[in-house]
C-alpha cells in the first residue's frame, strides 16, 4: 500500500533582496548606476518536478547536498508547505522532527509543551496524561520539565520533541538531522526506538548526512541535487553515487 506518494512536485520560493537605502545623493546614483540594464529573477525553485511513492512500512532515506531542497521536500509531505505545482497525498497520521523543538512554545514550561503538542499531533488529554511520564522518562528531562523551553539546550529540546513524536503511535515518521546533537547514549535509545519502529511496520523518512545511517537503516534512498529527484534506489548503490561526485 502506498502511504504517500507526490506527484510532478515543485516548490518555489521568492527572493527577498534587501535594498541598502540611500543617504545621500552621491550614494543613490551609484546605486542605480550598478543595477541600470539589470534584470533580477527573485524566485528559486527548491524542488522542480518530483515524483515519488513511499510504500507501507518501508525506511526511506534522503540525501544531498546542503540547499539541495531535502527539507523542503518534508515539509511538503508533512503539509507544513503546499506545491506550487503538482499534488502530495499522505495516507496516516504523521509525527515529524523537521526542526528542533519546532512547535514548542519558548515561555512555556516542557509539560505544557508536551501537552500543546500532544494534543496538535492528535491525542486526547487522557492520552497524553496517560504517555507523559514515559515521555519525560525516554526524553530524561524531570530535573526541567517544568523550566521554560527557552532555557534549554538545543539537545534537550530535541530529546523532547522526539520523545513526544515517538509516543503518539504515529504510521509515519519523519526525521530531519535530529540526532546530529544528540549524545551517545541518548542516540542509542533513538536507534533502538526506531528498530521497534521498523519492526511495527511503521513507515520511515530519514534526512540525514550520515550515509552508514542510511546504509544500514534504508529500504531504498533518493538523492536530491538542485531540487530535482538525481538519483533512486538501493541504499549502497545511491550513496556510491553520490560519494563519488561530491568527493
Amino acid at each position: 500500500m502506498t502511504v504517500i506518494e507526490l506527484k510532478t512536485v515543485s516548490k518555489k520560493f521568492t527572493k527577498h533582496t534587501n535594498r541598502p537605502l540611500a543617504t545621500t545623493l552621491k550614494s543613490y546614483f551609484l546605486h542605480d548606476f550598478w543595477r541600470a540594464g539589470k534584470t533580477h529573477n527573485n524566485v528559486i525553485w527548491a524542488l522542480r518536478d518530483i515524483n515519488l511513492k513511499v510504500e507501507e512500512g518501508q525506511t526511506l532515506g534522503i540525501i544531498g547536498r546542503n540547499g539541495s531542497g531535502k527539507s523542503t521536500l518534508l515539509k511538503l509531505i508533512n503539509r507544513i508547505l503546499r506545491p506550487d505545482q503538482g499534488f502530495v497525498s499522505v495516507e496516516g497520521n504523521i509525527a515529524a522532527l523537521i526542526e528542533l523543538g519546532a512547535g514548542f512554545h519558548p515561555e512555556l514550561t516542557g509539560k505544557e509543551n508536551v501537552i500543546i503538542n500532544g494534543i496538535i499531533l492528535g491525542l486526547t488529554k487522557n492520552e497524553i496524561k496517560a504517555k507523559f511520564e514515559e515521555i519525560v522518562d525516554f526524553a530524561e528531562l524531570w530535573d526541567f520539565i517544568d523550566e521554560p523551553v527557552r532555557t534549554y539546550s538545543s539537545g534537550m529540546s530535541m530529546r523532547l520533541g522526539f520523545s513526544v513524536a515517538v509516543h503518539i503511535d504515529p504510521k509515519i515518521l519523519m526525521i530531519d538531522e535530529v540526532f546530529a546533537v544528540g549524545d551517545i547514549k541518548f542516540n542509542q535509545k533513538c536507534m533502538e526506538r526506531m528498530n521497534h519502529f521498523k519492526k511495527a511496520g511503521k513507515t520511515i523518512v530519514i534526512v540525514t548526512h550520515d550515509l552508514e545511517t542510511v546504509k544500514n537503516w534504508c529500504d531504498e534512498v533518493i538523492w536530491i541535487d538542485g531540487g530535482q529527484l538525481k538519483l533512486k534506489g538501493k541504499p549502497v548503490e545511491v550513496v556510491k553515487a553520490y560519494t563519488k561526485e561530491m568527493l
